[in-house]
């Protein structure tokens, strides 16, 4: 990555970056190893990418921590993972409050146990003042329960007589997804190779760059991330305009 982009100051830097952590089981398969050694792994490139994240300028970091499927999995591996989870809010809490980092949650949060629940709750409140970057971890999620949730809430709203069914367009539907507080979706990063976005993020997706990483997560650190960064800074976006319209000036609104 250039200087330039490494110190935070291109002018291409996105402004919200979501990454679909993938391959941590099978990082530890082809080492013979249990799949929660991948996770742990894993683990430590998060650390590093949100550091990375963090320095560079980032306004905004989501990251597909623990989908709505994931519960489907081996029991065994879905408590490593919340211990895990429980170990990194913990050994995280002074650093993303030295740094300035607030911490957010999306999905169906209440679904994690107290051991998890309880220091995620704590420090979301904790760093609910802070500004120079916003780490959202998508947790029990899924874009499509995002979605009809968000349909839920506007049936009520138009039920209670507190919004006109004729007033709902992408904007106002936008309001009541979980990631309105957050700048736009500028770039999706997803790790391992497989070449789709599994449920995440499906409607803030869709104007958002994508970025398809040959790495393992647990092999992804921040110099992968800048190299997403630096493909992102090459690419034109068009928003459904034309290039010589972006060139002379266009209106970007979706």
């Amino acid at each position: 990555m250039s200087a330039e982009a490494s110190s935070g100051a291109t002018t291409r830097l996105p402004q919200h970056v979501a990454i679909i952590m993938d391959g941590n089981g099978r990082w530890a398969e082809q080492r013979g190893l249990p799949r929660l050694a991948g996770h742990r792994e894993g683990a430590q490139s998060v650390r590093d990418v949100v550091r990375a994240s963090r320095q560079i300028g980032l306004e905004a970091l989501t990251l597909y921590a623990f989908s709505a499927q994931n519960w489907d999995r081996p029991a065994d591996e879905v408590a490593g993972l919340m211990d895990l989870l429980r170990d990194y809010l913990l050994e995280e809490r002074a650093e993303i409050m030295e740094n300035d980092i607030r911490l957010r949650a999306i999905g169906d949060v209440e679904k994690l146990p107290p051991r998890v629940s309880e220091p995620l709750d704590a420090l979301i409140a904790d760093s609910a003042g802070n500004r120079s970057m916003v780490l959202t971890l998508a947790l029990s999620y899924g874009g499509r329960e995002s979605i009809a949730r968000a349909a839920r809430r506007a049936a009520e709203l138009v039920a209670a007589g507190e919004l006109d069914p004729a007033h709902i367009d992408p904007d106002r539907f936008g309001s009541l997804l979980p990631t309105s507080e957050l700048p736009p979706l500028d770039l999706v990063i997803r790790t391992s190779g497989e070449l789709r976005i599994s449920n995440f993020l499906l409607w803030e997706a869709a104007y958002a760059e994508l970025y398809f990483s040959p790495a393992m997560w647990p092999d992804f650190r921040r110099q992968d991330l800048y190299t997403a960064l630096d493909a992102y800074a090459g690419r034109e976006r068009r928003f459904g305009l034309t290039g010589s319209q972006i060139e002379s000036g266009g209106d970007l609104a979706p």
